[in-house]
This record gives C-alpha cells, structure tokens and sequence, in this order.
C-alpha cells in the first residue's frame, strides 16, 4: 500500500477524532480496515469520560465491535485487519493487539507518557509475549492534526476529570510542535524502505512529512461523516452475516 492509501484512512481516524472532541471526549480515535476487501470493519474514541472507566480505550472500543461480528475466542480476522489510530497506542492497547494478532498498526503522535510502539516500549517486536504476533508499525502521519485536536482537549475545562484542573491560563499553541524522532519507531533502513532514499532528509532532520496542517480535519463539524461511518461498519456486518462466520476455538 503506497503512502496516500494509508492517509486516505488516517484522514478518517482523525475526522473520528474530531467528533469525540466535540462530544466532550479526549479526542482519540481509530478504525479498523479489513485488507482483502479495503473496508471499515470497526472504528473506536475514547469512552474515558462518559463511561468513568480508565481503560475505555479506542482501540478496546474498537476490538468489542470486531468481537461481536466474529465473534470472541477466534482471532484469526485480525491478521487481515490494518489498525489506523490519531495516538500511539499505549503499552496496554499494544500488548492487546499483539496477542489478537493485528496486522499492521499506523499511528499519527506518539505517546510519550505510555507509548507501546517505540515511544516508550516496543510491545509490537517483543517477543515475551506471543513472540509470533508481532507486527508492523508506521508512526508520523497525520502527525501535526493529531497533537493539535490533544491540545484543544488539553485547554478546555474537563469536568468529569477525578480532580478538574482550573486551564484558564493556558494557552493554545497552533504554530509550534516538537521534533519528529523517527528513530524511536523505526531504523533508518527501515525507513527507506518504507519511503525511499528520497525521503530521509526528513528522518535525519526529525521532520514531519508535511509541515501543512489540514485545518479542515479540526476545524469542521463531523456529525455526518460519524453517521457514514456507522453505515459503513453496518455494511460491513451485513455482508458477514450472510457468511458462516469462522469457527470458534474450543
């Protein structure tokens, strides 16, 4: 799959992401993309605030409706799923979707406080834990959109936080953002593999791909583009439904 494909579906992860801003969430999200058929299986936000739970993570929001499409104990369609997620998954998402067998995974920020795929650990080319699951990772895109929705989040006023911190001095900052450390996800090589030679002024200059910010993907109302994500999954479940669905392992 070439770059743009892979922001085709960042785009939509980020626009997710927006929604769950606008409806008083931490703005991360996911989808999940089934790779034989290019389609949206299942997408997830953070759930965090309504449902008071500390690990209503996107990525778990999103695994849930995997699991009842397929059902639970059989996790053989995730090697044919592409996770695409606004945040770096945290060292608990990375280790769930290691041991289900995800394909790929590919993220926009990092997560420097509890990042699972090479912000802070590589859950995802461990091998003390399902040493056959692991799998590949691309950082960086969407990078900018991605830090700039957790900093509209950050300033607003959370009233359902344990302990609600007073941010009315805080300012929102639209213009700067810290380095791109490619290095922390991926070798060199690896890079050039994934983006060619022609690429690596940006990694040896801890650049993003595109220093232009898609104010569009922050700025615009994502209502509609939620409803045709959910008719995108119920298509999805409809064609399913209509196939034996994969036996359950005992």
């Amino acid at each position: 799959m070439d770059l743009e494909h892979h922001l085709h579906y960042m785009r939509m992860a980020t626009k997710l992401a927006k929604y769950a801003l606008d409806h008083d969430e931490t703005p991360v999200a996911c989808i999940f993309v089934y790779t034989p058929t290019n389609q949206v299986v299942a997408y997830g936000m953070n759930d965090t605030n309504r449902s008071l739970t500390g690990i209503a993570h996107a990525e778990f929001m999103g695994i849930e409706q995997i699991q009842a499409k397929f059902g639970a104990l059989d996790t053989s369609v995730f090697q044919n799923i592409i996770l695409y997620v606004t945040v770096e998954p945290c060292i608990m998402c990375a280790s769930a979707l290691k041991q289900l067998g995800i394909q790929k995974v590919v993220f926009g920020c990092g997560n420097e406080r509890f990042g699972g795929n090479g912000s802070i650990l590589k859950i995802h080319q461990d091998s003390s834990t399902a040493p056959k699951n692991k799998y590949w990772s691309l950082p960086g895109l969407l990078r900018r959109e991605a830090i700039m929705l957790l900093r509209y989040f950050y300033v607003r006023e959370n009233e359902r936080s344990p302990k609600p911190r007073t941010k009315a001095n805080r300012k929102l900052d639209l213009t700067t953002f810290p380095p791109m450390d490619w290095s922390s996800y991926l070798s060199r090589e690896d890079f050039t593999n994934i983006y060619g030679s022609a690429f690596l002024k940006f990694y040896d200059n801890r650049l993003d791909l595109s220093e232009k910010l898609d104010w569009s993907l922050i700025d615009n109302n994502q209502d509609l583009f939620f409803q045709e994500l959910q008719a995108k999954c119920e298509e999805f479940s409809l064609q399913t439904s209509k196939k034996s669905k994969p036996e359950t392992v005992s």
